[in-house]
């Protein structure tokens, strides 16, 4: 049977509009058919997969590699791969938004997680954009560990015929400030890739800064694709969404456009005697507005009045002084309250302040890595301006801080259990003399500057990278010391509202049974009513050799590896530093010693379980 009679046979299309496609496709040039091809994908997919009311919609019309129509894989050397390995989302949407403006340039266009891309197929690929963020101390995202342990190996191919440019997305407040984005920008280079654009590392305030690598990086890509650039010195809608898809920014799901949640309740939930402060917060959401276990909730919190009266004094500022930000004119005191960052210092920052305050001691400061973070960490900006004052403008004052930028909270609840209510558990964070605590911005907000019936900024953030199994049966490993347990909160009551029992175990962590067992009685009616099946619990302070929940894990191994053989799901989350690296390292030792794998293999093993959304993270 030939390839036509096949087509007529199986194409839901009439023998009319066949031909019609035929006679379009003949005349098309292997990118416009490339391009054609991952339109008509996306809007079949939009159609398809309808998204509920209020929900984000960050897909635009650009082929995943699994849809690329045949003749776009016959013309790989004609299409722009972009890949991303992103944390909280930010990477992701960037990706997007690239591949819009390189459509609307004429390029074919595949994007796709580093998570769902073979990276032996990069000696494949001729063209690359590569936005990657940094997360921890220097770690990739969780949907990037395996392509970059592949690509920084000795497996990785030479890439001769690849050009590329890199966007690195991080956080400068930490030691690590894009190392991901970094380490393989030079790994490209280092294995035959011509970089077309140097690499853009981006902080918290990416967008200016991403929009003008995206607009060079594709200008030279155009050339090496044979599209048509975009007209010299404009930029390509950065900001828009590409059509057809939902508004990218409806209201409660994006930080740029929050909405106001209602305090229900905020209770402490450790006892008197904790070393902890630790809060459950309930807040009532608009009408409508929706999200998903594994979801994080964003909050906005203005700065606390006595920082800012205190920076005010410091620099002899007044306050009422008009200052721009982004073309918009504030009072220096709206400013500081509500768009400048003043709890966290980053060391580009205080190296910038100890110029304009021509302080020697911080020039010291800077030049001493090893206590650089701690000296940081127990300090904010009202310490520092302080001790090292300079004459400087409310202008001058502004520029030299980071926009504020909101808090996320892995959500405690389910809305199967509690509809428009959304629940947290909060840590308050506490750093500096205890005589003279400097307090966590939006934590020591929600614990203690917010009252009942006080509306509060925030939106959803969905986590991608954080849901329940698709199979509702299917076993789960929950690992959560401290506040880490708030997701899983939110599990047992979905699991609860669908009637699940069994397949379940919790490895939860805290300083001491009596004063920090948070939410003991949920736990432990879960277990009476069958929910959940197992709980582990290390309480650190409550013997002598402190045993955390990576001691239970190594304790427990022979059954943590029976679950994982009859496919279990693993989640953690909590603290990133320590405690995820702490439960990884063993999690590999009892793949090793369970499983008979060798160091090699227990990470391939690990990567699979990755790779397969069954090891999943949800750290900070």
């Amino acid at each position: 049977m030939s390839l036509k009679e096949l087509n007529q046979l199986t194409s839901p299309l009439g023998q009319e509009q066949i031909t019609s496609l035929a006679q379009l496709v003949e005349g098309l040039t292997p990118t416009q058919q490339a391009w054609i091809s991952g339109y008509l994908a996306a809007t079949s997919a939009a159609s398809a997969q309808a998204q509920p009311a209020g929900a984000t919609a960050l897909a635009a019309p650009v082929a995943p590699a699994a849809s690329v129509a045949p003749a776009a894989q016959a013309a790989a050397s004609a299409t722009l791969t972009i890949l991303y390995g992103s944390q909280t989302g930010n990477a992701k949407k960037l990706a997007q938004q690239a591949a819009a403006a390189a459509q609307a340039q004429g390029m074919a266009v595949q994007v796709t997680s580093m998570g769902d891309y073979n990276p032996r197929s990069l000696k494949q690929e001729q063209a690359l954009l590569l936005l990657v963020s940094t997360h921890g101390e220097g770690d990739p995202p969780d949907d990037a560990i395996a392509f970059h342990r592949f690509i920084m190996g000795k497996r990785a191919p030479k890439l001769e015929n690849l050009n590329y440019s890199v966007l690195a997305l991080g956080d400068s407040s930490y030691q690590f400030y894009c190392q991901t984005g970094k380490e393989l920008d030079e790994r490209l280079a280092e294995l035959g890739g011509k970089r077309v654009r140097e690499r853009q590392d981006c902080d918290l305030d990416f967008e200016e800064p991403a929009a003008q690598w995206q607009q060079e990086s594709l200008e030279q890509l155009a050339s090496v694709l044979d599209a048509a650039p975009a007209p010299s010195g404009e930029v390509v809608a950065f900001n828009a969404p590409a059509a057809p898809v939902a508004e990218a920014q409806a209201a409660g799901y994006h930080a740029d456009s929050p909405v106001e949640a209602e305090v229900i309740a905020v209770q402490a939930i450790v006892g008197r005697e904790s070393v902890k402060d630790i809060y459950h917060v309930e807040l009532e959401l608009p009408e409508g507005l929706t999200y998903q276990e594994g979801d994080s909730l964003g909050i906005w919190a203005p700065n606390r009045e006595d920082n800012i009266q205190a920076i005010l004094s410091a620099l002899e500022l007044s306050g009422d002084e008009t200052v721009e930000i982004k073309q918009e004119s504030y009072s220096l005191t709206q400013a500081l309250q509500w768009h400048r960052e003043l709890t966290l210092i980053t060391p580009p920052q205080l190296a910038a302040w100890a110029e304009l305050a021509n302080a020697a001691e911080l020039r010291v400061r800077l030049q001493d890595s090893r206590y650089l973070n701690a000296y940081l960490e127990q300090r904010q900006w009202r310490d520092i301006f302080a001790q090292f004052p300079a004459k400087v403008s409310a202008q001058q004052l502004v520029d030299n801080l980071r926009p504020l930028t909101p808090r996320l909270y892995s959500i405690a609840s389910s809305q199967a259990a509690v509809e428009q209510e959304v629940h947290l558990c909060v840590a308050q964070l506490t750093n500096g003399k205890s005589s003279d605590p400097r307090l966590g911005l939006a934590s020591n907000y929600l614990a203690e500057r917010v009252d009942e019936s006080q509306k509060v900024k925030v939106f959803i953030e969905p986590n991608s990278h954080f849901k329940l199994p698709d199979d509702p049966n299917a076993p789960v490993l929950m690992i959560g010391p401290g506040t880490g347990i708030a997701p899983f909160r939110a599990f047992m009551q979905a699991r609860e509202a669908q009637g699940i029992k069994g397949n379940s175990w919790l490895f939860f962590g805290n300083p001491n049974f009596e004063q920090d067992f948070l939410y003991q009685t949920e736990w432990q009616q879960y277990l009476k009513q069958g929910v959940l099946e197992r709980i582990s619990l290390a309480f650190s302070r409550d013997q002598t050799e402190k045993v955390y929940v990576q001691h239970r894990i190594e304790q427990h191994s022979a059954e943590v590896w029976s679950w994982l053989q009859k496919g279990a799901h693993i989640y953690v989350c909590g603290d990133a530093q320590r405690m995820a690296k702490d439960v990884e390292s063993a999690l590999l030792w009892v793949i090793q010693t369970q499983g008979g794998k060798d160091e090699e293999q227990a990470l391939d093993y690990l990567d699979e379980l990755r790779q397969a959304r069954r090891y999943q993270k949800d750290v900070y």
